[in-house]
């Protein structure tokens, strides 16, 4: 991903009818067919795409089992090749998880990866929706996971914290002071997201919350939530800005507690 990574609801309706962008509605299917959803986009709801426990210290989390990403992308007429523009209604957060999901597949081995800005209302504000399912053509679609991924493990994440690095608790600030990786700063993934747009604030506006947090360029910084869902929208977002040594700790305080790591409090 890079800094073409965020797209706005206008990029998406010039682009929409290229044949090779898929538009990935991620929402639950009775909001895809009933409240309606981008034209010719294909559903995946977030269930379907998330592993139901969490794996402890192996740092896969709640990643899908490589063998379910094919199919299920299979079945929705996906190609390796193509650019997957990805929304939801929740700011963003859910279309984010599926991005970073196809990273660490290896989408980015052909393909392209696109976060919708604004969610599914930037769409609805402006340009038509339609109701019901779209029907696909099956595709072959092979996994072939890099070599390199953002993904780090409780070792990884706690040689990071004794290392200096700078550690992100992207959730709330109440679920934060009950317990958190000793040393990590608080940064709600929501501080990045405009309320009243929905989409992301300017990037001006982002990289000063950032910087205010301590998460600047040239520093390593190491990101983690409860289950690896919410700091998936910080992690596009910070690749969106060009940073570059960004860890992604998928097992989160999920693995970090079950490993019986130490937890702060505050």
């Amino acid at each position: 991903m890079d800094e073409d990574v965020v797209v706005s609801a206008e990029w998406l309706a010039a682009h929409r009818d290229d044949p090779d962008v898929v538009v990935v509605d991620v929402r639950d299917n009775w909001e895809y067919d009933g409240i309606g959803h981008v034209p010719g986009a294909v559903n995946i709801p977030f269930d379907a795409f998330r592993a139901v426990d969490a794996d402890g210290e192996g740092g896969e989390g709640m990643l899908p089992d490589p063998d379910e990403w094919r199919a299920l992308l299979e079945s929705r007429g996906v190609e390796p090749s193509d650019t997957l523009v990805a929304y939801d209604d929740t700011h963003g957060v859910f279309a984010a998880r599926f991005l970073v999901t196809a990273l660490v597949m290896g989408h980015e081995r052909e393909g392209e990866l696109r976060f919708l800005d604004g969610d599914y209302s930037a769409w609805t504000r402006e340009h038509p929706v339609e109701s019901g399912s779209v029907e696909v053509e099956e595709s072959v679609y092979e996994v072939e996971r890099p070599a390199e991924t953002p993904l780090v493990d409780v070792a990884a994440v706690a040689a990071a914290v004794e290392s200096g690095a700078v550690v992100v608790d992207t959730r709330s600030p109440e679920e934060y002071a009950e317990g958190h990786v000793p040393g990590a700063v608080n940064l709600d993934w929501r501080e990045l997201v405009d309320e009243e747009s929905r989409g992301l604030k300017p990037r001006e506006a982002v990289e000063a919350v950032l910087a205010s947090k301590g998460v600047e360029r040239g520093e390593e910084i190491v990101l983690y939530c409860n289950t690896a869902r919410r700091i998936s929208h910080t992690y596009v977002v910070l690749r969106w800005l060009g940073f570059e040594d960004v860890a992604f700790f998928e097992g989160s305080m999920t693995a970090w507690e079950a490993a019986g790591r130490p937890t702060e409090r505050n």
